[in-house]
């Protein structure tokens, strides 16, 4: 079974683009990158497949020089059953993390332009920069993640007239009857335990159970901490570790910053200086920054070495909760487990996958704190996830106060129905994923 995903629709354009370029698909490894391209590949009468982690011999491709000629030649001379069929052939070289100089020869297939080529990494240990300055001007990129919820919907069968259907609830306030309040949150629920690695979610669909769920999850973990010790290079790779396996600790406080100081014993920012940046370019975390004052514009406007740190993927953090917290999840449906740890990943997850780079705000000696930020054309919309629908205090706080007059109008995200009151629009946590969408129309 195949799951339909968003890169889809996006591989059929740049196969019909005039001004096609090689392309290169990146992000964290078991998110589906390979499964999609090789699902696109069938739109081509022929298919040329490299991976470089399996297939250390073609490593050998580029010793005659990177042009597109040299390299063809010599991957059929490795494998002559690889056929060649000009303007009618997609290359894949997977795995590139394992072999980045392939990304030289990009400039040379795209001045050649017989072939499709598209280059496929996990970026757990790359050396990216290396590869952004090769052939610059001469490739493309995409950057991929695992399933949001919108693609988990199409994977249960729905279709986009449904997404429609819930942008058009926001749009015009208008609450949502109850049954179907409840479907949507109950998906929601599935999917926040699930997360959105596709072995783990097609497991679910496949079976119509969590059955073995929790175990691929798990799987994935240590498959993650193993990719760390195989490719960190330049900084301790212990450190990474201790970095990565203390997220779940942190995000349990109350005060979800996180401090290289509780990392471990003694533990200094300078000692760590790197680690946590290598996660980020992994593809395993994304950092939420906070702001200096929650002002226009947000480049520039925060403080670097001050950040709360969430798993890319909410399934990585259920995998990585305690037994009680798991039963308490999974039995009583509380997505309040580690003092609403759960609430904002999956939150913040869901705006870093419609491309919003994620802030915060903690107003130093005062109770003033806001969970996330995003903007619209003229505003900056500050954004509340709350695990009851009590009051948001220091959202009303922003709306109202005369210092902070980027900021008209807050979004708040509730176990509860769509609503609208004191400049504030309420939707429901399985709204998150079309917020862009919905501010994209808004005036404010």
């Amino acid at each position: 079974m195949y799951l339909k995903r968003k890169i889809d629709s996006f591989l059929i354009s740049w196969k019909e683009s005039e001004d096609k370029k090689p392309l290169i698909v990146k992000g964290a490894r078991q998110i589906g990158k390979t499964k999609s391209i090789e699902h696109f590949a069938e739109t081509y009468e022929n298919f040329v497949s490299i991976n470089f982690a399996l297939e250390t011999k073609f490593m050998t491709i580029c010793e005659n020089g990177f042009d597109a000629a040299s390299i063809i030649k010599n991957i059929s001379r490795i494998d002559p059953s690889k056929k060649f069929v000009e303007g009618k052939t997609l290359i894949l070289f997977d795995e590139i993390q394992d072999f980045p100089e392939i990304a030289t020869s990009l400039k040379s297939f795209c001045i050649d332009g017989r072939f499709d080529v598209i280059c496929s990494g996990s970026m757990l240990g790359i050396n990216y920069k290396k590869i952004q300055s090769n052939s610059v001007g001469y490739k493309s990129e995409y950057s991929m993640q695992s399933l949001d919820f919108e693609e988990f919907l199409w994977a249960k069968g729905y279709e986009n007239d449904v997404v429609e259907e819930l942008l058009s609830h926001m749009k015009s306030g208008e609450a949502f009857n109850q049954t179907t309040f409840n479907v949507f949150n109950d998906l929601f629920l599935d999917y926040c335990i699930l997360g959105g690695m596709p072995k783990v979610v097609l497991n679910y669909i496949e079976k119509g159970t969590f059955e073995g769920c929790l175990e691929l999850q798990q799987e994935l973990i240590e498959d993650y901490k193993e990719d760390i010790k195989k490719y960190v290079e330049g900084i301790d790779k212990t450190r990474v570790l201790n970095v990565f396996n203390h997220i779940p600790v942190q995000l349990a406080k109350e005060n979800k910053k996180f401090q290289i100081s509780k990392v471990a014993s003694g533990a200094k920012f300078k000692d760590y200086w790197g680690c946590v940046e290598w996660l980020v370019d992994a593809g395993m975390v994304n950092l939420c920054y906070c702001l200096h004052t929650p002002d226009l514009p947000l480049k520039g406007n925060y403080e670097d070495d001050k950040y709360k740190v969430y798993f890319r993927d909410t399934g990585l953090l259920v995998a990585n909760l305690d037994e009680e917290a798991q039963e308490d999840l999974r039995a009583n449906k509380n997505m309040n487990v580690y003092k609403g740890a759960l609430y904002e990943n999956v939150i913040a997850e869901a705006l870093c996958k419609q491309g919003y780079e994620l802030f915060y705000y903690k107003k130093d000696n005062s109770t003033l704190e806001q969970d996330f930020f995003v903007r619209t054309k003229k505003s900056l919309v500050p954004v509340e996830v709350k695990s009851t629908n009590g009051r948001a205090k220091s959202l009303a706080t922003l709306i109202k106060s005369d210092s902070y007059p980027d900021i008209t109008t807050g979004i708040k995200l509730i176990h509860g129905n769509v609503g609208f009151e004191n400049n504030i629009h309420t939707f429901p946590y399985f709204c998150a994923f079309l917020l862009k969408r919905y501010l994209a129309d808004v005036e404010w």
